[in-house]
């Protein structure tokens, strides 16, 4: 089946090197019964004067590909769906983008109520516990899955998900037991994807490694620690988000000591996080002074690997080579909550973004890489990655300037080639300059190595934050 998965983005992805055969042969006949061929005698070439073959191959690619029947999924005044002032051609995209139902609906329904809720606020509590085994992999006391009400990218109510594991016995320390915060890369398009059904439904095939390795929740649990995973994507699958992750990773520590007030009022949470778990940790601690400014006493440390934290950088480590399909999936997370995006697709990708592609996870998204792609075949202006319009999108998620309330360890592969030290680097600088205590430790080797050789010392220095030790700084 995840064969059969590749195989047909694949084929998506390869429409318009096989569509390009037709230019450069005469119109076919008119077969009776069937609808003619649309006439390609005006087509732009596909290599203009300058030798950039780009520009010209984003209009073939309108010309001779037509939008999809887009249909709108749910009503015009759906919750998922508002956005003030888009278009109902825009509106009806967007609708077609989002993840198909699960047909579980702690994870599919919006209340109708949801805009009398507050931040953090609870909204339904599922024990998981014969489930959860599938990924926590040990003993453990109950596993609380906990849907609560958070904040989309627009200010606008939105829920997401987190699932709670407590150890056995009681916990031995001064104050609440120390909870562990850990933001896994999910790094998916579809809402099975993420943790949290997994806790809640057990093992299945989209399963990532990443949810096992490093044992973040196997160490936290043997040290006595709670363990919080949200889902921090929230329901759109906004993969690469990261102020709507910031938002439902600290509305899942609001719900947890909401709920539990007795077992976590006093109790320290520390965030981590690596890749795809970066950006959301990230998020978090830059969106934090603003949105939940009552946690900075609350949160202890935040750690941050193989930082993904800005995207202009990214746009030029990732494009047109084997991290593209991965690429080109962040792009459409984000666009599921910053719908402007949408209205830069072409129709291929408009195709591509309405059809099960939407709804599969990183291992089978990622392998449109080995086509090679530039970002340009999905975009229907030239240039789209060094445009003012990406200019801006690169601010608005990098999120410059802002101060992290919380003590940071931030870690980067230095052989690193899709996601390059230099913007590790430069958060650790705008930190240390904004008078943050931060620590930096250069790791050998690329993405995944250095994520295997940097995690013993960043969990090390979570752990002396849990237990109270003061954060070194090293700026």
């Amino acid at each position: 089946m995840r064969f059969l998965r590749v195989l047909f983005l694949t084929m998506l992805l390869a429409v318009p090197a096989v569509s390009g055969r037709a230019h450069a042969e005469p119109p076919p006949p008119v077969i009776p019964g069937l609808p003619a061929l649309p006439d390609l005698s005006g087509l732009p070439p596909l290599i203009d004067a300058s030798g950039s073959v780009l520009p010209g191959l984003q209009q073939w690619i309108d010309a001779v590909i037509p939008a999809p029947p887009v249909v709108a999924a749910a009503p015009p005044n759906s919750p998922q769906l508002e956005v003030a002032g888009v278009q109902p051609e825009l509106a009806a995209l967007r609708a077609a983008v989002l993840p198909s139902p699960v047909r579980d609906p702690i994870f599919d329904e919006w209340p109708a109520d949801l805009d009398t809720f507050t931040p953090g606020q609870l909204i339904e509590v599922r024990d998981v516990g014969a489930t959860a085994g599938a990924l926590v992999l040990m003993p453990f006391d109950r596993a609380l899955l906990l849907k609560f009400r958070t904040t989309d990218v627009y200010g606008r109510p939105s829920f997401a998900t987190a699932t709670l594991v407590t150890p056995l016995g009681a916990w031995p320390g001064p104050g609440g037991r120390p909870v562990l915060v850990n933001n896994l890369p999910i790094n998916g398009l579809g809402r099975d994807c993420t943790p949290g059904y997994t806790m809640a439904h057990g093992w299945d095939s989209d399963i990532s490694v990443t949810d096992y390795i490093p044992p973040a929740i196997q160490l936290a649990l043997l040290r006595g620690y709670a363990v919080l995973v949200p889902d921090h994507e929230g329901p759109r699958m906004a993969y690469a988000e990261p102020v709507v992750a910031g938002h439902a990773i600290l509305d899942s520590i609001r719900a947890v000591r909401g709920l539990l007030p007795d077992d976590f009022g006093d109790s320290g949470f520390g965030l981590i996080g690596y890749s795809g778990g970066a950006i959301a940790t990230h998020g978090a601690v830059k969106v934090m002074p603003d949105y939940a400014p009552e946690l900075a006493d609350v949160v202890v440390g935040a750690v941050v690997g193989g930082v993904p934290a800005d995207y202009e950088i990214l746009s030029r480590s990732m494009n047109a080579n084997l991290a593209s399909g991965v690429f080109m999936g962040a792009v459409l997370g984000i666009a599921r909550e910053r719908t402007e995006i949408l209205g830069r697709m072409n129709n291929l990708a408009q195709w591509i973004a309405t059809s099960p592609v939407k709804d599969l996870c990183a291992d089978v998204f990622g392998a449109a890489g080995l086509l090679l792609l530039p970002i340009d075949v999905a975009a229907n202006f030239p240039d789209p990655l060094n445009s003012e319009f990406a200019a801006q999108i690169y601010r608005e998620t990098r999120m410059e300037g802002i101060k992290s309330p919380v003590p940071l360890y931030i870690y980067n592969g230095e052989q690193e080639w899709w996601i390059p030290a230099e913007g590790a680097r430069n958060l650790f600088r705008e930190q240390c300059a904004l008078g943050v205590s931060a620590v930096y430790r250069s790791v050998l080797g690329e993405h995944v190595i250095a994520g295997g050789l940097g995690f013993p010392e960043a969990i090390l220095w979570m752990d002396e934050r849990l237990r109270g030790v003061p954060a070194p700084n090293e700026c």
